[in-house]
């Protein structure tokens, strides 16, 4: 079965778990959120006070069991059986997941799982390594940027809509922070593929990222 794929990487806040939602509405495929399953390995380290060792990472790995499923039409992450959607989102859970990330146990684990969704369905994936080394062989490949700024306001601005209070200035020094985590781990490091293309959204709207992301596949596939 033939199937097809949109990898969109980016640094934090760019925007790619909203537009990758938005362009997998318009193509008709299914959206993995990577970085929800990253997040919910953070949650767990968080709540098992798990520290940040490769040796004690490696022994509890096969402890985290993280699936995704829909429930009318909305991604849910479950971790150990336990809907965590909700959750995931804190500042703990994803400073936490940019930090257990740099662990290549911790990576293979997630990728089998993301690479075997894209071997039976269309997706659209976000993250950090998609179209790097996820889905090397994605149809179409996007890098999401923006400028810092815009990048902590917008992420300010999720939190508080999800009752989390914050400010802007500490989320930047946290989005500082995590993208010279995410640049530098020795394994599959935050980059731009070389046949990505690169949209700079602190400018463009939502919609117009959209459709111009989905105006790209339909040119490639065509």
């Amino acid at each position: 079965m033939t199937t097809f794929s949109v990898a969109i990487d980016g640094p934090a806040g760019a925007g790619k778990s909203t537009i990758a939602k938005m362009v997998s509405r318009r193509l008709n495929f299914i959206y993995v959120d990577t970085g929800a399953m990253y997040r919910a390995f953070g949650l767990y380290c968080v709540d098992n006070n798990i520290p940040l060792d490769e040796e004690r990472i490696k022994n509890i790995v096969d402890d985290v069991i993280i699936t995704i499923e829909y429930f009318d039409n909305e991604q849910q992450v479950l971790l150990n059986g336990k809907n965590v959607t909700v959750f995931i989102r804190s500042s703990e859970a994803s400073s936490m997941a940019s930090a257990v990330s740099v662990f290549k146990c911790v990576r293979l684990k997630l990728i089998e799982l993301q690479r075997k969704l894209a071997s039976q369905t269309n997706v659209v994936m976000d993250g950090r390594d998609i179209g790097t080394f996820v889905l090397p062989h994605a149809n179409l490949k996007i890098y999401l940027n923006a400028s810092i700024e815009i990048r902590a306001s917008r992420r300010c601005k999720e939190l508080h809509e999800k009752g989390i209070e914050t400010d802007v200035a500490s989320i930047k020094e946290e989005i500082i922070e995590r993208d010279g985590r995410d640049m530098n781990r020795e394994f599959a490091p935050l980059r731009k593929a070389d046949n990505a293309i690169e949209l700079d959204t602190s400018n463009m709207s939502i919609s117009q990222v959209t459709e111009e992301i989905v105006r790209l596949f339909e040119e490639k596939v065509k």
